[in-house]
């Protein structure tokens, strides 16, 4: 598809430019990989010609990020910066006249709410609260803004300020020590403090903050990921509808989200209005009318891939229904459209990210765009806008009409750096994986491909282990970056993977080194033999996360396969990292209990059995920041295989969660990764 649009894009370039001369490209590395703009978040202005959104950029010599707004016209003209200030700019949101944006910005000090008019003119601060707003939403008359802000549950902004000042004092002279009654400890990449993510109603024209939740030992977004997806303004602008998780001692191993109701004026406590569903209830979205609640719930308490549902429920007291339960795929984002009578959803499908229309009234869904992979969505008038990646392009803005004809490319920011580098070319195929099933897998071929040579083989193990390595554009594990280097990769998306049914994806509960290394044998098989031009010979594997636990697997129990392997944040002791991690409710779904209360689950396919069998040559990579899989695993890993005499490496980063994202580690993370590779299959 990216060739072909950027054909049309070149018939309508000047002439001037067609005969310039043509420029040299090189094979895509990670050098392009950073290189590459980030675009996200497109929102519709409200009488639909303009979209704000976020365009995110690397600052090689600063080692971050940085993010601004832009514009572009509906029609894909008019494309310009909106916001160039050096601190980040993030979250727009329109005014309701359409002539101005609300957005986040730190570059006061700290993260508030700002305003920037459209045609012209200063960006003007808009909050000066005491602590960070990490998310925001604007009622409809512009009146009062809802933001989230991190407060010790029952007390106020000045006195959250106070205490935090009271610590950081007390820890420059000592004790240092903290005290836990109750789990988390830790989440995700962060040491709990007390805090809370709590949402407040802010008056514009100024006046008291006042928490909403101000009773309620409980996140609403939810920790560490979520955002203003989470929580809603009714139309009418009376009543807020958030999501949480209020469960007690019980956080750590509960997937008990609940939709909570709250007054927009603070009057009265939050309810809940989902407390019959013991499983995760979010994304609540208002119907453009305001008569409708539209939100997204699983079935199975304590599991957090269970397939998430459209569920609809008349405002603000009727009985909830199930629109899509007949629908086999598990939407990960929902927008109404403006007639009320259409939610579109993004779902995972068969390797893709695709973009699907819901009835309301019927509960009927058709696919709007199938191929690649969508990142998020706004409506425009009689036009789906949308942010759309795949495995040869990184995120561009388009458009489509509501029943998938006259797709129309509105940005092609990174069109002239694609253009530049030379890529692989990906190809996915099926073939009969356990049980006899159908399973998808994805090939990319090598940069400069050429039939008549033998080429090394990648073979890339996807994480989660719900998840997938489909059509997409991945900014740590992308298929170019072996590609250009001169690899061919494999990616199977074994048993287990989303966008391929439940059913699928619940087969490995119980089973994690069964099913999936038995597709992962098959698939790696079936590729060779789809494609003479790999070598068998000259395999590697890796993967991180399940991925990395998949790869520890494999070190034990197939160990003649491959010529080295990569273990990225993999658990080595099933048993042992029940103890070490945090979201409990993982493993005692996946294990079908606690390690006392059914310890064979955690025995009969633990790694850390079988690597009295290793001999393969292994990278072991681990950041000190992850708290979902401490980093005593991979020196565990690392351990075992210098102790048994296995050529083995250990690249440790002490700034890094569960992954790397800091440019210049990233830079060393795939240096090292494709070196290793190199070393190993390239003799």
């Amino acid at each position: 598809m990216f060739r072909a649009l950027l054909f049309l894009w070149l018939l309508s370039a000047p002439l001037a430019a067609l005969a310039a001369p043509e420029v040299a490209t090189h094979p895509f590395s990670v050098h392009d990989l950073l290189a590459m703009d980030r675009v996200s978040d497109p929102r519709v202005s409200p009488d639909g010609r303009q979209i704000v959104f976020v365009l995110s950029r690397t600052d090689l010599e600063h080692n971050r990020r940085r993010t601004d707004l832009w514009l572009v016209g509906s029609d894909g003209s008019g494309l310009r910066r909106l916001t160039s200030h050096e601190a980040g700019d993030s979250d727009p949101r329109w005014a309701a006249d359409g002539g101005s944006v609300w957005f986040l910005s730190s570059r006061s000090g700290s993260s508030q709410v700002w305003r920037i008019p459209v045609n012209g003119g200063e960006a003007e601060q808009v909050t000066r609260l005491p602590l960070d707003v990490n998310a925001f939403q604007v009622t409809a008359d512009d009146a009062r803004l809802v933001v989230a802000m991190e407060v010790f549950p029952g007390a106020g902004l000045e006195e959250t300020q106070k205490r935090l000042d009271a610590v950081e004092a007390t820890e420059k002279t000592g004790p240092s020590g903290r005290i836990y009654e109750k789990l988390f400890v830790r989440h995700w990449d962060t040491w709990n403090d007390g805090r809370r993510s709590h949402l407040f109603v802010v008056p514009v024209a100024g006046g008291e903050a006042v928490d909403l939740m101000k009773a309620m030992d409980a996140d609403s977004p939810g920790k560490p990921f979520g955002g203003a997806e989470e929580f809603a303004i009714c139309p009418d602008g009376k009543s807020l509808v958030f999501s949480a998780k209020d469960v007690g001692r019980e956080e750590a191993w509960s997937t008990n989200f609940d939709l909570f109701a709250v007054p927009l004026d603070g009057s009265a406590a939050p309810r809940a209005i989902t407390a019959a569903n013991r499983a995760w209830d979010t994304q609540p979205a208002f119907s453009p009318d305001g008569r409708t609640l539209a939100y997204l719930a699983m079935k199975v308490p304590g599991f957090e891939a269970d397939r998430l549902r459209i569920v609809l429920m008349p405002w603000p007291d009727g009985p909830a229904r199930v629109l899509s339960e007949a629908w086999d795929r598990s939407p990960s984002s929902i927008v109404w459209a403006p007639d009320g009578r259409t939610i579109y959803a993004v779902a995972d499908n068969l390797g893709q990210g695709s973009l699907f229309a819901v009835e309301v009234a019927s509960g009927k869904v058709r696919t709007v765009v199938e191929k690649g992979t969508i990142k998020s969505i706004s409506i425009a008038p009689e036009r789906v806008v949308y942010a759309l990646e795949h495995l040869r392009s990184p995120a561009e803005l388009y458009s489509v009409r509501p029943d998938g004809g006259d797709v129309t490319t509105l940005t092609r920011i990174n069109a002239a750096k694609v253009a530049a580098t030379r890529m692989g070319e990906p190809e996915q195929f099926t073939f009969k994986g356990a049980r006899g099933d159908v399973v998808y897998c994805t090939v990319v071929r090598p940069v400069d491909f050429d039939p008549a040579k033998k080429y090394p083989v990648a073979f890339l193990i996807h994480g989660g282990p719900q998840g997938s390595f489909g059509n997409d554009f991945h900014y740590r594990w992308n298929p170019q970056t072996y590609a250009g280097a001169g690899y061919a990769t494999v990616a199977v998306d074994f048993h287990g993977s989303t966008g391929y049914g439940q059913a699928f994806q619940d087969a490995i509960r119980g089973d994690w080194g069964g099913k999936p290394l038995e597709d992962l044998k098959k698939g790696l098989d079936a590729a060779l033999q789809r494609y003479p031009w790999m070598d068998g010979t000259r395999v590697a594997a890796l993967g991180a996360s399940y991925g990395a636990y998949m790869t520890n697997w494999i070190a034990g129990t197939w160990p003649d396969r491959f010529r080295c392997l990569v273990t990225h944040d993999g658990n080595l002791d099933e048993r042992a990292a029940y103890f070490d991690t945090e979201e409990l409710w993982f493993p005692e779904y996946e294990h079908l209990g606690t390690p006392w209360s059914n310890p064979k689950e955690y025995e009969k396919q633990n790694p850390v059995h079988f690597v009295k069998n290793w001999k393969t040559p292994t990278l072991v990579v681990h950041g000190a920041r992850d708290y979902r899989i401490p980093y005593v695993n991979g020196i565990s890993t690392f351990t075992a295989l210098q102790r048994l005499g296995v050529p083995s490496k250990f690249l440790y980063f002490p700034d890094e969660n569960h992954w790397v994202l800091k440019p210049r580690n990233s830079i060393l993370w795939h240096e090292t990764v494709i070196g290793w590779l190199d070393q190993w299959t390239k003799k």
